[in-house]
C-alpha cells in the first residue's frame, strides 16, 4: 500500500486533516490508520454525555462511514504503527503491514497516564481516553457504589459529577492544594471545590496515593498517611502520555511530545505532527514550547497541515480555548492563564454565573467563564488582541467586554 498522505491516528486531528484536504480539493490518495476499531469520534463526551448515557456512540461519531467512502479515504482500523522509516517513506504496523507515504501526519494523541505504584494495574483501575475505556467504566460504575477518582483536573471532576448524579459515593483525591491547578486560578478552583462538596463529593486536597489495594480486583486506595479508602472502582485522571515512541525512535526531535515548527512540521522530512502529541511554541504562552490537550488545538493544527500540503503554508496562530460541563455548570476558557499577575472577578460566584479575567502586565491573557457565554465570546476577541483594560472596568458586569474592542 502507498498513499500520498498517510494519517496516523483517527481522533479529531487526524479526521480533520483528511476532511480539510478534500475540502481544499486535494486529489491525491489519503488514508487514516488507527489503533482503534471504531470510526473517528469525539473524545470530550467520553467523560461527560457518553459516560452518563446521554449520548449514543452514533451521536459522537465525527462523520458517518458513508462520508469517508464518498471522499475515498480508507480507514485502516485496528492497526498500530510501530515503526517509521523516514528514509524509505514507509511505516510498519503491528499487523505486519508496510504502508508507503508521500506525506505522513502523526496525530496519535496519547494514552492515560497511570499510577506507577503498587496495585496501579489492578483490574478496576481505569483511565479514560477511548470509547473502550468509557465502556469499561460505564459497565463497572453501574455495579460499584464506592468510587475513588484520582486527579482533580477536567477529566476527574467531570467523571465525579456524572457519578454523583447517578447516586454513587465518590471520593476525589488531588495531590495539589486545589483542583484545576494546572489550568485555572484559585478563585475558580475554590468555586468548583465547593460545588462538588455541596453535592456530597468527598474531595480531598494535598493527598498522596501510596498504593492501590486488592488481590484480583481493587478494594481500596491507601494514602501516604496510612488511611485506606474503600473502592470498588478507581478512575485515574492525571493527564496523558503522548504516543510518540515510533517517531522518536526514527530520530524526530522531542520528548514529552514531538517538537514541531510553526507549520506543524517535525524535524524529519515530509512528516507533520498535530494535536495532543505535538509540542509547539505557542504565541499565547509567551512563545513557550507546550503541548495543548484540546480539540481546538487538534483541529486548528490539522487545518494548518492540510493547507500546507495543498501549497498554502500558513503559520499556526490560534487562541487556545477549552470547555468543561459539570452538573449544570458550563465552564468556557479562552487563552492561557499560566503566568498571570492579576485575576479580576467579574460577577458573583454565588449566582453561579461569573467570569475570572486574567491579566499579565496589564493585558488580558485569559478568561474563565462559568455560565457566562457572552463574556466568553467577547473575551476571546480581547485575548486575541492582547488588549490593555483597567481592572475596575473589567470588574463592572454592567459594561460588556465588547466595549473595549476596536471598532
Amino acid at each position: 500500500m502507498h498513499f500520498d498522505v498517510l494519517i496516523v491516528g483517527g481522533g479529531h486531528g487526524g479526521a480533520q486533516v483528511a476532511a480539510m484536504l478534500r475540502t481544499q480539493k486535494f486529489k491525491g490518495s489519503i488514508a487514516i490508520v488507527s489503533e482503534e476499531t471504531e470510526l473517528p469520534y469525539e473524545r470530550p463526551p467520553l467523560s461527560k454525555e457518553y459516560f452518563a448515557g446521554e449520548k449514543t456512540f452514533e451521536r459522537i461519531q465525527l462523520r458517518p462511514s458513508k462520508y469517508w467512502e464518498e471522499r475515498e479515504v480508507p480507514l485502516l482500523l485496528g492497526q498500530r504503527v510501530i515503526d517509521v522509516d523516514h528514509i524509505a517513506h514507509e511505516v510498519s504496523t503491528d499487523s505486519g503491514a508496510t504502508i508507503g507515504y508521500g506525506k505522513l501526519v502523526w496525530a496519535t494523541g496519547g494514552s492515560p497516564r497511570m499510577l506507577p505504584i503498587p496495585g496501579g494495574d489492578l483490574p478496576g483501575v481505569q483511565g479514560v481516553r477511548t470509547k473502550a475505556d468509557a465502556d469499561v467504566l460505564k459497565a463497572a460504575s453501574e455495579l460499584a457504589r464506592q468510587i475513588v477518582v484520582i486527579g482533580g483536573g477536567y477529566i476527574g471532576l467531570e467523571a465525579a459529577a456524572v457519578l454523583t448524579k447517578a447516586g454513587k459515593k465518590v471520593v476525589v483525591l488531588e495531590a495539589q492544594d486545589r483542583v484545576l491547578a494546572r489550568v485555572a486560578g484559585e478563585e475558580l478552583s475554590r468555586f468548583y471545590e465547593q460545588e462538588h462538596r455541596d453535592r456530597g463529593v468527598d474531595l480531598r486536597l494535598g493527598v498522596i496515593v501510596q498504593a492501590i489495594e486488592g488481590k484480583d480486583h481493587v478494594t481500596g486506595v491507601r494514602l501516604a498517611d496510612g488511611e485506606v479508602i474503600p473502592a470498588e472502582l478507581v478512575i485515574v485522571g492525571i493527564g496523558i502520555v503522548p504516543a510518540v515512541e515510533p517517531l522518536i525512535a526514527a530520530g524526530a526531535q522531542g520528548g514529552n511530545g514531538i517538537l514541531v515548527d510553526r507549520h506543524c512540521k517535525t524535524s524529519l522530512p515530509d512528516i507533520y505532527a498535530i494535536g495532543d502529541c505535538a509540542a509547539h511554541a505557542n504565541d499565547f504562552a509567551g512563545g513557550a514550547v507546550i503541548r495543548l490537550e484540546s480539540v481546538q488545538n487538534a483541529n486548528d493544527q490539522a487545518n494548518v497541515v492540510a493547507k500546507g500540503i495543498c501549497g498554502d503554508e500558513v503559520p499556526y496562530h490560534a487562541i487556545p480555548w477549552f470547555w468543561s460541563n459539570q452538573y449544570d455548570l458550563r465552564l468556557q476558557t479562552a487563552g492561557l492563564s499560566n503566568g498571570h499577575d492579576q485575576a479580576i472577578l467579574r460577577g458573583d460566584p454565588s449566582t453561579r454565573s461569573f467570569s475570572v479575567v486574567y491579566l499579565k502586565g496589564g493585558r488580558v491573557i485569559a478568561l474563565d467563564c462559568v455560565n457566562a457565554a457572552r463574556d466568553y465570546v467577547q473575551g476571546r476577541m480581547i485575548v486575541s488582541a492582547a488588549l490593555e483594560v483597567s481592572p475596575d472596568r473589567l470588574a463592572d458586569v454592567n459594561r460588556p467586554l465588547k466595549e473595549w474592542l476596536p471598532s
